[in-house]
């Protein structure tokens, strides 16, 4: 077990051609990449090349990696887009958070020329998305919620009071009765928590 440099998930590991992708890894343009914070592990197979993994420690950071259903909270939206925080990976809470980028295309099935931003999401909502591309220390996740699954779980009026999705597109305030748009989750049992 050789430890990876502490924090460094995404650190390439080898090529594709030296070795198979094992558990906690990724492949990513011909080379293997740590999805995880821990210990590289090397095992020899009797059909040829090694298989690495990475063996999380108990300390060690869960990272986000494609397809993954992730919740987060928006921080700030613009016409271009909503920047998120990545909060949990499936229901496992992250140590620290991830930034995460939701794009007008990837927010409806609807074509992104339909699509506004602001319909779609305020400061503060917690989301469901899932991970479409990875991101690395410079830069943030590509995250969707173009799926019915996805998207705006909570969501608070200015009243502060929690809102209650209406439709697939709107949530209504049940103290003052306003409704204000949203891309609305129809969620599924599994990724409510109590």
């Amino acid at each position: 077990r050789q430890p990876l440099s502490p924090g460094l998930a995404g650190e390439r590991l080898c090529s594709t051609e030296e070795a198979t992708p094992g558990s906690g890894t990724y492949t990513r343009h011909g080379f293997i990449y740590s999805s995880l914070a821990g210990c590289l592990e090397r095992r020899s197979e009797d059909s040829g090349l090694p298989v690495v993994s990475v063996v999380r420690d108990s300390e060690s950071q869960l990272l986000p990696n494609v397809g993954a259903v992730v919740t987060c909270k928006v921080c700030s939206i613009n016409s271009r887009f909503a920047k998120v925080h990545i909060l949990y990976v499936g229901s496992t809470p992250l140590k620290s958070t991830f930034r995460g980028t939701i794009r007008p295309v990837q927010c409806h099935l609807l074509s992104p020329v339909q699509v506004e931003v602001y319909k779609s999401f305020r400061p503060s909502d917690i989301v469901l998305a899932k991970v479409i591309s990875l991101g690395d220390a410079q830069s943030n996740y590509l995250l969707s919620t173009a799926e019915n699954e996805l998207g705006v779980v909570v969501a608070r009026s200015e009243a502060g009071v929690q809102m209650v999705p209406i439709s697939w597109c709107e949530m209504q305030c049940p103290r003052t009765h306003t409704k204000e748009f949203r891309k609305v989750a129809r969620v599924q049992p599994q990724f409510l928590q109590t």
